[in-house]
């Protein structure tokens, strides 16, 4: 009996290694094929979920695949981060771990492109050491109560965030500012709208701006972006500063990422 619950232990070690190890090796394929479809610079991190991967494998259907891609040029931003989920993924093993061009048809797939603050600063002249952080209705009311105007407590939070940075200000030289901004969607464009601008006193305290300055601050803050297509043929449908980073998200059906030669009829 002792030497039966051994050799079923190593078995189960044995199918067990197989069976990452074949999910190892797939993945790497995935992740390939991803790499040439998006004109990747490197091979995106890929992760089939799900266990056990054979039975998904036999069958050549897999329940999800997460994709992590990162330095994605998009449009004119340089640094996009680029995370989907791929479910009902449709892809034989024997495609995609043979040597010819490889195809995977989506049910559906959600996609995320996360832009960071250095991207965007790149797209705003005279602003340095930017960043973007998150607020809550806290912060919109300490502004109020600071003396900012009261319309500021309607801002939505879940699509709004402090942008912090350094600039020339007319008069006073060059200093940190903290502009309370919304982040809306319109389309396919990133509309950026300032809301309330204040003077950082080098103390972390916010200071209120002469309505001159305020109105040029606002004007170098203010823009709007169109970041392209995003990967996938993802539709943006939601934008949301999240973490440091403004966050698109989107969920596209029926996809098919890279193409295998149509089968052929012999006769």
């Amino acid at each position: 009996m002792k030497r039966l619950l051994i050799a079923l232990v190593v078995l189960a070690g044995v199918l067990l290694a197989a069976d990452y190890g074949a999910a190892a090796i797939t993945e790497s394929a995935v992740s390939r094929q991803m790499r040439t479809q998006l004109g990747l610079a490197d091979d995106p991190d890929v992760r089939i979920n799900g266990f056990p991967f054979l039975t998904q494998a036999i069958s050549g259907t897999y329940r999800s695949v997460d994709v992590d891609a990162k330095r994605i040029p998009i449009g004119p931003l340089r640094e996009v981060e680029i995370m989907a989920q791929l479910r009902d993924v449709d892809a034989p093993l024997s495609m995609l771990l043979g040597s010819g061009p490889k195809s995977l048809v989506v049910g559906e797939a959600d996609g995320t492109a996360r832009i960071d603050a250095d991207d965007l600063e790149r797209l705003l002249p005279g602003v340095s050491k930017m960043r973007i952080e998150n607020i809550d209705y806290g912060t919109l009311k300490d502004r109020v109560d600071e003396g900012a105007s009261s319309s500021l407590l309607g801002v939505d939070t879940d699509s709004a965030a402090r942008v912090v940075g350094t600039v020339t200000l007319p008069g006073i030289g060059s200093k940190e500012v903290a502009v309370i901004s919304s982040f809306l969607l319109d389309g396919r464009d990133i509309q950026v709208v300032p809301q309330d601008v204040r003077l950082d006193d080098g103390h972390g305290k916010p200071l209120p701006l002469p309505a001159a300055v305020v109105s040029a601050v606002k004007k170098r803050f203010s823009f709007s972006l169109d970041p392209g297509t995003l990967p996938f043929e993802v539709t943006p449908r939601l934008l949301r500063p999240r973490d440091g980073t403004i966050e698109i998200s989107g969920t596209v059906e029926n996809l098919t990422i890279g193409s295998a030669p149509a089968p052929t009829s012999e006769g």
